[in-house]
């Protein structure tokens, strides 16, 4: 059915900040935690929050056409996927993401995009995000983890009819730990070797206590290009990390994992994994610019691509599997 031009989408495009804003300053209001099961009026939420009336009728009314929150007799409530992931009391809580999505660091990439298009890489810095010790990491550490967690929950049953894991997970770049963390806690013979920067694994450390897994976690701070990653691993985890480099880059580490997996030992890699058109699936596809404004050299690959970097690093094939709600997926690849 053809249908009429409209400047609607693109406006939309225009004014998308004001909806991430919005979102923002609910979150930071306490908003979502404010309207709760019962809902609220605007007066009461004021209240509540600490805020103006008439700012918080406007934000709520914003939120409501945005999709976040239901309006019915001056009373607001919480739609479905804000009661399940944006108020603070579920079990499913990810709000706390947007701390890292809207740094400043990720902000000024995107504000220099024009010119990372013209430079094929980040116009932020000469590495980008990818300087060592680089403070987003802890920010991203602190803030993703809750989100991570659900993802994690999500790899640990996909790979579990390959039988119990028995002996060590080596988390390269770990971040916040939540993959290593969630297979030790299935796997009550699986030990944890968290690898990253120092002030990151900390952030890791607080996680493997909070889930009563800290006898079974140890770090390995430095590079995972530079440090001593040791030998007879069960499994590697490759978690949100192979994006930032380049194909060769990505090779030259997976030859280090390989090297330090025992015979049999898999390589178990998260990503947004793009298909062969490279606009599909929508979220995959779009990581693309991220990494494009972010990093010297990094993407979103599609399967064919990770492919042939895990076969040139010696592996075997590459098993694709789905992360659903998760937009990633898996790919699993045997020594």
């Amino acid at each position: 059915m053809e249908r009429n031009p409209s400047p609607g989408r693109i406006f939309d495009a225009f004014t998308a900040y004001q909806r991430t804003a919005a979102l923002k300053a609910a979150i930071e209001l306490g908003l979502f935690a404010a309207v709760g099961a019962s809902g609220a009026t605007a007066a009461e939420l004021a209240t509540r929050c600490g805020a103006a009336e008439r700012g918080i009728r406007s934000l709520c009314d914003r939120l409501v056409v945005d999709g976040f929150l239901s309006k019915e007799g001056g009373r607001y409530g919480l739609d479905l996927d804000a009661a399940v992931f944006l108020d603070p009391t579920s079990p499913a809580y990810v709000g706390g993401a947007i701390s890292f999505l809207t740094a400043p660091t990720i902000m000024d990439a995107f504000a220099s995009l024009t010119e990372a298009v013209r430079r094929g890489g980040t116009a932020v810095g000469h590495e980008g995000t990818l300087e060592p010790e680089h403070p987003v990491w802890v920010e991203f550490a602190r803030a993703m983890g809750p989100f991570s967690r659900i993802t994690a929950e999500v790899l640990a049953a996909v790979i579990a009819p390959a039988g119990p894991i028995r002996g060590t997970v080596l988390d390269i770049a770990a971040g916040h730990g939540q993959y290593g963390v969630t297979l030790a806690r299935h796997h009550p013979e699986a030990q944890v070797v968290a690898q990253d920067w120092p002030n990151v694994l900390q952030v890791a450390h607080e996680n493997a206590v909070a889930a009563g897994v800290a006898d079974r976690f140890r770090t390995l701070p430095g590079s995972a290009f530079d440090v001593d990653l040791g030998t007879g691993h069960a499994v590697a985890l490759l978690t949100n990390f192979l994006h930032h480099f380049d194909p060769p880059t990505n090779e030259t580490l997976l030859r280090r994992v390989h090297a330090a997996l025992a015979p049999g030992g898999r390589a178990v890699a998260v990503e947004f994994v793009p298909d062969e058109s490279r606009i599909n699936p929508p979220e995959a596809a779009a990581f693309s610019l991220t990494m494009l404004a972010s990093t010297p050299s990094g993407d979103a690959y599609t399967l064919a691509e990770y492919e042939r970097m895990f076969r040139a690093a010696g592996f075997g094939a590459v098993t694709l599997l789905e992360l659903a709600p998760s937009p990633q997926r898996a790919l699993v690849a045997t020594r």
